[in-house]
């Protein structure tokens, strides 16, 4: 459903804390100290968690320690004076929602190394402040400490130490927010910063590309992070390999800059080293243009008519509010949080819409290991679940699909916990304990991965019918590759858990051009009613079907490029975004044409090519267009291909002809025939594309079938292709004119897969 600005009644009591007002009732601030859980001198094993800021009001810190309990977070905290003090920490209980019994986010507060009577993380469904008794503080500095007892996920937000043993401290979000900044003494106004050309507020693809794109072009830039690390989706933190082909179409320099950090990971998830968080971080660091904020959470807009003049954040460690001013604001948040703040008109899909992911990973460790009673997680069995293969937790264990995709997020995000936990205890302590008693969880991803949310509205609104029509807009820039990828719960192990389901299938609508992408139009990236705001990544201007193509990392990061690139176009023209395109399209046309390590220090500054630039090596093409190649080509989707056994179709290997390789491994009967006919009788050379891989079959044997003869020759598979295009030479012959050719690749008595993509015929000189 749509919801214009004039119906954000939530706008107002965020952005109420931009402005000096009186304290609300029951938020004056009261004699006492409060500690803020994210500012501890050392977290020790608690992750900072910043994901739920707008939901439960403040950064807190998490014991995910996967059944192990983490190590201690500690502090040092100065009183104002000695004396008696109420303790109250605000937490919860995170399975209490669930009425799920065992409080497994036990954990204990310390006081100069003396643990509270209380145990914290028991009680409530919802973030409370959980009263932990009197205390008797008798010098003027003590040493808090945070200690986990389970591993499984307890949470601490702040400690309040109070002399008035009656108080009860605020919970709801505007007043608890007037009152934490009181406490805390933090100065009514927020830091203002210089006026930046473009402030763009979120950094994964998206963010990193509209930030570097504009500062390359001259523009100076504020990039905000609400996380320590990069790269969104595509971080460690999260680890979703980067999908989505760049430099392609009309604009091939376009997704240059993406090139420069995008990751390669084997697989998804992958290694932490794979997504290499301090290149990200090198990248952006080393544009002058760039002031990066990271830790810092945006959470207001203010604005001067239509148009927004600034955004406040502040730093989650410190809680130090700073505001951003800008011209230009660049909405890369994925949820479209700032668009909302703003009042942009935006939609969401409120039922059956894509959820969030927590990924994970094990291994077979070297001695037994054992995993604890987990009876608050979900009650599952082996066959509740896809079993991990590869040791793998896939994007798969998804979840929320008819949840509020912003206020039920924490709930997203811990119900897939429960699943996980649940699978879990199925492997080590129920039907796969035999196997898997050394098997050990290694890691699991604490910050979601969303798919879907609020969807910011543009001058066009990109549909599914634009795109498997190719509606060519006169604008498109952007290729999108990635098919229309929605995901579903998978009915097979919907049976237990019917009203939430955690595991999802994904279903594709194959009619997007994988090749070369459909061009995105321009007037996606910006808001069709806040004047001075881009939006790059998966909150642009989409249908919920469309967004099943646009939503990969580096199609977002293409996105950024562009918007960065149009930012330097409304800087030099003192224009508005929508203006870029009525009146200066042309403008940013010779800026997407640029190669993406072109620069310019200023806006009215040369563009030059530093030297210690590194140009990009050429595209290695996924795809081999056959009616490109000369001579007669039979790819392994012709109606002249017939299939013995079930072939795999495959695409990890780059470079094949037409939209996918195939391939078969040893064992079972399998044959691929490859059938055509000659137009003139004569001496032809008959070659065959596959692509080498060290687990093909050195001894594939293919065999040539003509009227006259038949010969067969084995292929070592694992030896690159020695002729253009990927392509072998199998011999030359003498063929008729309209008789039946064959040529037979089997896996008969082979050492490793068959690979089969396509035969060429050419005429023999």
């Amino acid at each position: 459903m749509r919801y214009p600005a004039k119906t954000l009644s939530v706008f107002a009591v965020l952005a109420i804390i931009l402005f000096p007002v009186p304290y609300a009732a029951g938020s004056q601030p009261v004699e006492g100290v409060l500690v803020e859980a994210e500012s501890f001198d050392q977290h020790g094993g608690w992750k900072l968690d910043t994901q739920f800021i707008n939901i439960m009001g403040s950064p807190y810190l998490l014991a995910h320690g996967l059944g192990q309990p983490v190590a201690d977070a500690e502090t040092t905290v100065s009183f104002p004076s000695t004396g008696k003090y109420r303790v109250l920490v605000r937490t919860k209980d995170w399975v209490a929602p669930w009425q799920a019994k065992g409080a497994p986010g036990r954990f204990q507060l310390a006081i100069d190394g003396k643990p509270l009577d209380e145990t914290f993380g028991t009680k409530s469904a919802k973030w409370f402040w959980h009263d932990g008794g009197t205390v008797e503080i008798t010098k003027p500095e003590v040493k808090l400490t945070l200690h986990d007892l389970t591993g499984f996920e307890g949470r601490c937000d702040a400690i309040l130490f109070t002399k008035d043993l009656n108080y009860q401290p605020p919970n709801d979000l505007s007043p608890m927010d007037q009152w934490r900044k009181g406490m805390l003494g933090l100065p009514a106004q927020p830091v203002k910063t210089k006026k930046y050309d473009l402030v763009v507020v979120g950094g994964g693809y998206s963010g990193m590309g509209a930030a570097i794109s504009a500062a390359r072009m001259g523009c100076s830039v504020a990039l905000i992070q609400d996380r320590p690390v990069l790269g969104g989706n595509g971080s460690s933190e999260v680890r979703v390999w980067a999908q989505g082909l760049v430099r392609r179409g009309k604009y091939p320099h376009i997704g240059e800059i993406i090139a420069e950090f995008a990751d390669s990971a084997a697989a998804s998830p992958g290694t932490y080293e794979e997504y290499g968080d301090k290149l990200k971080e090198d990248v952006v660091r080393a544009e002058k243009n760039i002031d990066l904020f990271l830790n810092t959470r945006a959470y207001a807009v203010k604005k001067e008519g239509e148009s927004i003049q600034s955004v406040t954040a502040f730093n989650t460690r410190s809680s130090k509010r700073t505001e951003f001013l800008g011209s230009l604001f660049a909405d890369c948040t994925g949820h479209g949080e700032i668009g909302y703040l703003a009042g942009a008109d935006y939609y969401t899909h409120e039922k059956g819409h894509m959820g969030m992911s927590n990924m994970w990973t094990w291994k077979e460790a070297d001695t037994e290991k054992s995993f604890p009673d987990v009876s608050w997680a979900l009650n599952l069995n082996m066959e509740d679940f896809p079993y991990p293969k590869r040791f793998h937790g896939e994007w798969f264990w998804e979840s929320g699909f008819d949840k509020d995709p912003i206020k039920d997020l924490e709930s997203m995000r811990d119900w897939n916990f429960r699943a996980v936990y649940g699978a879990w205890n199925a492997i080590k302590n129920k039907g796969g304990k035999d196997k898997h008693a050394n098997a050990e969880l290694t890691w699991m991803a604490f910050i979601g991965g969303p798919r879907e949310s609020r969807m910011l509205r543009g001058d066009v609104i990109l549909r599914k019918k634009d795109i498997v029509n190719k509606i060519a807009f006169s604008d498109g820039c952007v290729p999108s590759t990635w098919s229309i990828d929605l995901h579903y719960p998978k009915k097979q192990y919907m049976q237990k858990y019917p009203e939430d389901p955690f595991i999802s299938q994904a279903v594709f609508d194959s009619r997007v051009d994988r090749r070369f992408g459909y061009p995105v139009p321009y007037r996606c990236f910006y808001s069709r009613n806040i004047p001075n705001l881009f939006m790059a990544g998966r909150c642009i201007s989409v249908t919920h079907e469309a967004l099943g193509t646009v939503r990969v990392m580096k199609t977002g990061g293409m996105m950024g490029e562009v918007v960065g690139k149009a930012a330097a176009v409304c800087t030099e023209k003192d224009c508005s975004p929508r203006e870029v395109y009525t009146d200066y399209y042309q403008d940013l046309e010779k800026l997407m044409a640029r190669k993406g390590v072109e620069r310019r220090d200023t806006i009215d500054g040369e563009f030059y090519i530093s030297k210690d630039s590194k140009e990009l090596p050429p595209v290695i093409d996924a795809y081999i267009d056959p009616t490109t190649l000369p001579g007669l080509v039979i790819d392994d989707e012709s109606n002249n291909v017939q299939f013995v056994g079930t072939w795999t179709k495959g695409e990890g290997l780059k470079g094949f002809v037409g939209n996918h390789y195939v391939y078969h491994g040893k064992g079972k009967k399998a044959e691929i025939h490859f059938k055509f006919q000659v137009e003139k009788t004569g001496k032809y050379e008959v070659r065959l594309s596959y692509g080498h891989h060290e687990n093909r079959a050195t001894n594939t044997p293919v065999t040539i079938h003509s009227p006259q003869d038949s010969k067969t020759v084995k292929i070592n598979q694992r030896i690159k292709p020695p002729l253009k295009n990927g392509f072998i030479s199998l011999g030359t012959f003498e063929f008729e004119k309209g008789q039946q050719i064959e040529v037979v690749m089997s896996n008969e008595g082979v050492d490793g897969n068959v690979h089969a993509d396509a035969i060429q015929v050419l005429p023999a000189d």
